[in-house]
């Protein structure tokens, strides 16, 4: 079992503390030395204020968060926790991806999402409805772009009629990528166009919200991987499916991390097909995120190592 470590980069309200110059390189050669397989950014460019007032929060950008964490490391996994493709031009993602992929040594994996804020694609230009669409879509674009040879190909506001990128990733034929969401749909594109599923708890009553499938306990999540399987078999999928998930016994308001039960439900996740588990540790101050960094890596890390 392997574990992403999330970065704080949604914590602009901490100011000088996760902005700083060197911060993000700090917490992440931090979470490198302990043992975290990867350290994941989320992302929210330009969110409604509405959600602002009910939760939400900003984000710094991932990718240019990533590169300030890859410099800062070497062998850790560069993550994005999720990416949302429709919100851009696929093929100034898939430049972008690739960039810090080679920059990096070959160190990133994309987990993509299809999004759910309708104000912030409607501030973005971005078409809300059809979002899904153009994610699959998208996948298409990324994967012709990122084999180095000429592009002809036209799609939902975008037409290469021969067009070449260079460079390809360091990773052959591409860094994974990873499909986030609860969805059947989310689970038939992971396995028919990805190398991995990244799916989240989701009580039923946030669903509407989250837009997307309520996912309420381990045997939920069970019940999708059993339907992930079939449909590998539908389609002649042989490859296995990388899952990722997050574990029970971390608080998202920021509470203190119930290692006990974090590792008991690894120690569960992985007896049911999880691969990899994604974290957030609590810590205001850059002092007490190295702090929950160092705790976790020795009580939690340490315990599931080999699982």
């Amino acid at each position: 079992m392997r574990v992403s470590f999330g970065l704080p980069t949604h914590r602009i309200d901490c100011g000088e503390e996760f902005l700083a110059p060197g911060a993000i390189g700090e917490l992440a050669a931090a979470a490198e030395a302990v043992g975290f397989g990867a350290v994941y950014t989320t992302e929210h460019p330009f969110p409604g204020d509405d959600w602002l007032a009910h939760g939400g929060h900003h984000a710094l950008d991932p990718l240019v968060a990533l590169s300030f964490a890859a410099a800062s490391t070497s062998r850790v996994l560069l993550h994005t926790n999720l990416l949302i493709l429709a919100y851009r031009n696929p093929f100034l993602a898939a430049k972008g991806i690739a960039t810090l992929d080679v920059l990096s040594g070959g160190r990133m994996v994309v987990g993509l999402g299809a999004g759910y804020l309708e104000p912030e694609f409607e501030a973005l230009g971005a078409s809300f409805a059809d979002r899904n669409d153009r994610l699959d879509e998208a996948l298409v674009a990324l994967d012709a772009a990122w084999t180095g040879e000429s592009v002809s190909m036209e799609g939902s506001g975008f037409r290469a009629s021969g067009n070449t990128m260079l460079p390809r990733p360091r990773q052959r034929p591409r860094p994974p990528v990873w499909i986030g969401g609860n969805s059947r749909r989310a689970i038939r594109r992971a396995v028919e166009s990805a190398d991995g599923w990244s799916p989240f708890p989701n009580p039923a009553r946030f669903a509407a919200r989250t837009r997307t499938a309520p996912l309420e306990s381990a045997d939920d999540l069970a019940v999708a991987l059993e339907y992930a399987r079939q449909h590998a078999e539908v389609v002649g999928r042989t490859e296995p499916l990388t899952v990722c998930f997050i574990p029970e016994g971390l608080s998202m308001g920021g509470g203190p991390v119930d290692e006990d039960r974090v590792v008991a439900s690894i120690r569960s996740l992985a007896g049911v097909g999880v691969d990899w588990v994604a974290v957030a540790l609590p810590g205001d101050t850059r002092d007490a995120q190295l702090a929950a960094i160092e705790r976790f890596g020795s009580t939690v890390l340490t315990a599931v190592e080999g699982i």
